[in-house]
């Protein structure tokens, strides 16, 4: 358990190192501006598809599981208010990062981890390239800024699945979905989404680069490095999501 114990501290403490070092690199020229924007393309616009079609049938399976349950009690013009804020508050978020997270961080800490046991990084730093610069900045920034894009994205489609079954399942009007739908929305917690999807992307963005800075043992450690670099991302953002969702609605209502 001691040993378990040193292990966490030590994993907290380099992660936490490699943050401060992203953030701080951020403000030292030179700045791959170039950089930033292919990760840009490939984090964001590429994920575009993926982040639709998790949360229209994320919508739809909520109207449809609210809906069997309003349809006994006669309140099934209540699935627009249900369903805007579930989506806007936690479905979005953390879906949204939970895809991002299995599509672009493992990637990333493959592409890394490939760099790291080839000694590619190794010769970045013979030609006085900072690592970190150069290879986690950029995709820092990237993700900082298109998670929170994508989730405003998916929130929007998951809304839309909900409006399909809602307006064509349950005989909605379309005026009274959107109505109740808005009506219900406040500015915080949409806010309150986009601040869970920014810490959300410095997790993934930070976990996914330390694992692959830290690979060793060739191609079975790129592997592995990549499944504990997706498993601890995911475990950190449910964690992250409680904390959040705690301070945003309970300490600071």
């Amino acid at each position: 358990m001691g040993e378990r114990l040193l292990l966490f501290f030590q994993y907290a403490g380099g992660t936490s190192i490699l943050l401060a070092q992203t953030v701080a690199g951020l403000f030292v020229p030179p700045f791959r501006r170039t950089l930033i924007v292919e990760q840009m393309e490939k984090i964001g616009v590429d994920s575009f598809p993926i982040v639709a079609m998790t949360g229209l049938f994320t919508g739809m399976v909520l109207g449809l599981q609210t809906a069997y349950q309003l349809q006994q009690i006669g309140a099934e013009s209540y699935i627009s208010s249900i369903v805007g804020l579930s989506m806007v508050r936690e479905l979005g978020p953390v879906l949204t990062a939970l895809v991002v997270t299995g599509r672009v961080g493992a990637a990333i800490t493959a592409e890394i981890g490939t760099m790291r046991v080839t000694e590619q990084i190794d010769a970045l730093e013979s030609l006085a390239t900072n690592p970190i610069q150069y290879l986690v900045a950029p995709r820092f920034v990237a993700l900082l800024i298109m998670l929170p894009l994508l989730t405003l994205y998916s929130d929007v489609i998951g809304i839309f699945g909900g409006y399909l079954i809602g307006v064509y399942k349950l005989g909605v009007t379309p005026t009274l979905y959107m109505r109740m739908t808005w009506d219900v929305i406040q500015i915080k917690d949409i806010m309150t989404g986009l601040v869970k999807a920014g810490v959300f992307s410095m997790i993934v963005a930070t976990v996914a680069c330390y694992e692959g800075f830290e690979t060793s043992g060739g191609a079975e450690g790129v592997g592995r490095a990549t499944t504990l670099a997706v498993v601890i991302s995911f475990i950190m953002i449910v964690a992250a999501d409680c904390l959040s969702t705690a301070i945003f609605y309970f300490v600071f209502p």
